[in-house]
């Protein structure tokens, strides 16, 4: 069984590089491709390793306020408000927010202060996992054109015993 070049020389033969001046995606799929083992991961898989308890808290206040349940409850407790306000308890005098609905209108911007910047932590995310599965779609692209080459490289020395042997037969 042949010994498998180490990476230096994969690095040189494959991607025409030297070791020190590979980018770390490539030092990981020339790695992978020495010792042979699969590259290919999930890519959410990874992105969810490494988040923290307020990452996945802030996927979570964003999935709920971006629904169409979210804006549908919230209309009506809105509309509840108003009615309670305006209609029953203005009925006996005891409305606790009367119109213009101050209260309400506070509730509201507190609601939007602390909503925004969550939404927006959560979109960082997934910039955040795209620009990781970016990442790793590179790494498994690059390791199918290196299995693609070495597998062209072993048909070529295939190819060059045959026609050998048929000239060896010839002679």
């Amino acid at each position: 069984m042949r010994k498998r070049p180490p990476l230096p020389e994969l690095a040189r033969r494959y991607l025409s590089k030297e070791a020190h001046a590979l980018d770390p995606e490539e030092r990981n799929v020339l790695a992978s491709f020495e010792a042979r083992r699969p590259i290919s991961r999930d890519a959410t898989d990874i992105e969810e390793a490494e988040a923290s308890f307020g990452d996945r808290l802030a996927d979570r206040v964003a999935a709920v306020g971006g629904s169409w349940g979210f804006i549908i409850a919230f209309m009506l407790v809105l509309f509840g408000w108003m009615l309670l306000n305006s209609d029953i308890l203005a009925h006996w005098g005891r409305s606790f927010d009367p119109y213009p609905y101050i209260f309400l209108n506070l509730v509201l911007s507190m609601l939007a202060a602390i909503q925004a910047p969550i939404i927006m932590m959560s979109q960082n995310r997934a910039s955040d996992r795209d620009r990781i599965a970016a990442s790793h779609d590179y790494e498994v692209n690059l390791r199918a054109e290196l299995e693609i080459m070495r597998l062209h490289e072993k048909i070529d020395l295939l190819l060059a015993r045959m026609d050998r042997r048929e000239a060896e037969a010839e002679a």
